[in-house]
């Protein structure tokens, strides 16, 4: 039987190592053969590219040449992880994917949405997320977090109305695909959060 493929996505500072691990935990407990990975990254090659993607750098770096390199490692991801791991059975967990492209390339850059699709479906064809927990939280408290937390990366350089952008297509994501995406207030507490997480992947269980 194939495995299920479970992403997590979010703006910057909503927690998501924290609950990948409390995710990992219940699928410990429910004793299911997963792998944990990332985009970008996840294999090798992918990692060479996502640091290529987040380190600052004085040349500017031009959204189509941004938008490809995503592509490119998600390729590599799927082809080396993602779908090997599928289809031995195994659940995939991974921290963002092709929504969080619709959201900081597409909404955030102001990118074509059309161009996006087109690359999704050349890299990946029919694979698609089971279930995509997004979650979401005011962008200023998120971004204090994230600052506090490490040294920003390219990425979260951008202005706040940058990440606006991103959130609100983030929910417009969820808005528009009910079945797959459950949106999670991780402005809580950390164990509201994760009562919320919880209580979405018991009811994705005993859907399946």
């Amino acid at each position: 039987m194939r495995g299920k493929f479970i992403t997590i996505e979010g703006t910057e500072g909503v927690g998501k190592t924290t609950n990948i691990q409390f995710i990992q935990s219940w699928m410990d407990k429910h004793k299911l053969a997963y792998a944990t990975t990332r985009e970008p990254g996840g294999t090798p090659l992918a990692e060479q590219i996502r640091e290529l993607l987040l380190s600052p750098r004085e040349e500017s770096v031009s959204n189509s040449a941004e938008l490809l390199m995503v592509f490119a490692a998600r390729a590599q991801h799927i082809y080396q992880v993602i779908e090997p791991s599928l289809s031995e059975g195994a659940w995939v967990l991974c921290d963002r994917f092709t929504d969080a492209t619709y959201a900081y390339q597409g909404a955030g850059r102001l990118m074509d949405t059309g161009l996006i699709a087109e690359l999704e479906m050349m890299v990946q064809g029919s694979l698609r997320p089971d279930l995509t927990l997004i979650l979401d939280i005011p962008v200023q408290i998120g971004l204090k977090r994230a600052g506090e937390r490490s040294t920003p990366d390219r990425f979260e350089l951008e202005q706040v109305e940058f990440f606006e952008r991103v959130r609100s297509q983030y929910l417009q994501i969820a808005k528009d695909n009910p079945q797959r995406c459950v949106v999670i207030d991780a402005s809580k507490p950390l164990e509201a959060v994760q009562a919320q997480i919880g209580a979405a992947l018991e009811r994705f269980l005993e859907s399946i």
